[in-house]
């Protein structure tokens, strides 16, 4: 046994003093019920009838209690769904909240209608704190994961079709549930990482603004012109329709992505304009020199636009004699003769 729990069991159980004490009364009122009914059959039967009266009255009681509780709870259960569904909550956190306040909810019914019994709920109590502690240290992975999961849920750090990498894993997000998220990879794959973790690392997610930057590296001979090479790569980068331009119109573009109010007023996530297509001499290299390519477009034109400019860089860059180099050495023979 788990020493916690196991001390906690220790100050909360009864002793034996306590005990035999609680036997005793038991013994001394059935002696007395005994000789009341030998003595005074009347007074006792009497007594019994108001006994049972008074005992009936609160079932009843109990009862009504407990039949306008349930119906209180399923209206607080109503009241939540219709909050939820105007607020349009995740509907995991929207679940999960209307279980916890219901569970909560039942159980405290039950101890209020045994109290009106008139049993004695601190042993309840007791065993209820008892029962709730040790199955808490069982499941503390599980409740780690669960309380990820609530983190998660509450501030969103990505959504479901957003493709991420965490934990070692990068995928298209397919489900976000209370204690684990589905990561579909690119090879068909679905791995589960648990919250926990997930909600404590470092979360890459490459879906998470509706605009980005792509950037290539393309390195071409030494000798070749500069300004011509620049003009080139830009030619081929404007033709690509994909590409987003300064003349762009943002309030048009936004529209196109339902990108909402609230989105754009968080920080770093509206941009007021498109910075033009990018080309500069990035370095001096031992066999060649590198140009740095950069534009901007729709997330989810990303990895599209990438492959297709990097391809047609290869294929229409040599024919206009920008050709790319490769390791290679220059050995000079000198004859001696």
């Amino acid at each position: 046994m788990n020493p916690l729990l196991f001390i906690f069991l220790q100050a909360t159980a009864p002793t034996p003093e306590e005990i035999e004490a609680k036997r005793d009364s038991i013994r001394a009122g059935a002696r007395m019920m005994i000789e009341t009914a030998k003595n005074d059959p009347h007074t006792f039967w009497q007594e019994v009838g108001e006994s049972m009266l008074q005992f009936g009255i609160k079932v009843l009681a109990a009862l009504l209690l407990f039949v306008i509780g349930m119906l209180l709870i399923r209206w607080v259960k109503n009241i939540l769904a219709r909050v939820f569904a105007r607020r349009k909550t995740e509907p995991t956190i929207a679940s999960f909240v209307s279980s916890f306040v219901s569970i909560s909810m039942t159980i405290l019914l039950v101890v209020i209608t045994i109290s009106t019994l008139g049993v004695n709920t601190t042993s309840l109590a007791a065993l209820l704190a008892a029962g709730g502690m040790a199955i808490g240290m069982a499941l503390s992975g599980t409740v780690q994961n669960f309380a990820g999961g609530i983190m998660l849920l509450a501030f969103k750090p990505f959504k479901a079709g957003d493709f991420i990498e965490a934990q070692g894993t990068s995928g298209k997000v397919i489900e976000v549930n209370i204690t684990a998220t589905k990561i579909l990879t690119v090879d068909n794959r679905v791995v589960i990482l648990p919250n926990g973790a997930l909600s404590n690392g470092v979360i890459n997610n490459f879906n998470g603004r509706p605009l980005r930057r792509v950037e290539w590296n393309v390195s071409v001979s030494y000798g070749v012109d500069a300004a011509k090479c620049k003009a080139a790569i830009l030619t081929i980068v404007n033709s690509e329709p994909r590409v987003l331009q300064a003349d762009t119109d943002m309030k048009k573009l936004y529209k196109e992505l339902n990108i909402s109010a609230y989105q754009l007023s968080t920080v770093n996530y509206r941009m007021d304009a498109i910075p033009a297509p990018f080309v500069a001499l990035k370095s001096l290299n031992e066999n060649d020199i590198t140009f740095v390519v950069r534009v901007w477009v729709r997330a989810n034109d990303y990895w599209d636009v990438f492959f297709a400019l990097q391809e047609r860089f290869y294929t229409e860059l040599p024919p206009q004699g920008f050709t790319f180099a490769y390791p290679h050495m220059d050995v000079t023979m000198l004859n001696n003769e």
